[in-house]
């Protein structure tokens, strides 16, 4: 029997049961912070889950916030970007989410050696540990606040697409590992992590 629902108001709108299942599948992990290889996985897409990642990192499921952390890090490790839109995705099924702004959230930053080589290391709330690099990217973006105000936020490039805040306590000490430097555009943050290199305006 298929774990998609039937087509409710034009699509698909995925049940507790949907929920339940992602959950079991992912208790197979314990705490160990492994990601699965989601880039090989093919499921079919069954439909929406009223589930949201607001802008300040808190998860909500069906109207109520969810604080088991324990459960959000589970989540985090299925969590799939594709064409903009985010899904948490299993070998069995793909089930659409909401995304305000970032997925992920960057909650501190160290600078560590490795074969004599400095890099800046990131943590996310859900204990992923990311160098930035050339792949791993820091990088400011526009973000449209509640007033609707536009102010330009730092993130990071993490896996499969998904992005995470920098918090604005993680990059006032970003700010101990960096340059600030006079740009075309105006005075910028210069960091330096391994051989790249990632220069961030300061408006």
């Amino acid at each position: 029997m298929s774990k998609c629902d039937a087509m409710v108001n034009g699509g698909f709108m995925v049940s507790e049961a949907n929920f339940q299942s992602i959950t079991q599948y992912l208790q197979q992990f314990g705490d160990e912070r492994r990601i699965p290889p989601l880039e090989q996985w093919h499921p079919q897409y069954c439909g929406a889950m009223d589930l949201v990642i607001k802008a300040n990192g808190q998860w909500w499921h069906e109207g109520q916030q969810i604080r088991r952390q324990k459960l959000i890090d589970l989540f985090s490790k299925v969590l799939w970007q594709e064409d903009g839109e985010y899904y948490l995705k299993t070998p069995v099924e793909k089930i659409k989410i909401q995304v305000e702004d970032a997925p992920l959230l960057i909650v501190a930053v160290d600078q560590v050696e490795i074969e004599s080589v400095q890099y800046l290391q990131l943590t996310t709330q859900n204990q992923d540990i990311v160098l930035a690099d050339s792949e791993h990217s820091i990088f400011m973006r526009a973000y449209t606040d509640e007033q609707g105000k536009i102010v330009m936020r730092p993130y990071l490039h993490v896996r499969f697409g998904l992005t995470a805040l920098i918090q604005r306590n993680v990059f006032y000490h970003l700010l101990n590992y960096g340059e600030l430097i006079e740009t075309a555009q105006g005075t910028g943050l210069k960091l330096k992590s391994g051989t790249a290199q990632f220069i961030l305006g300061m408006e």
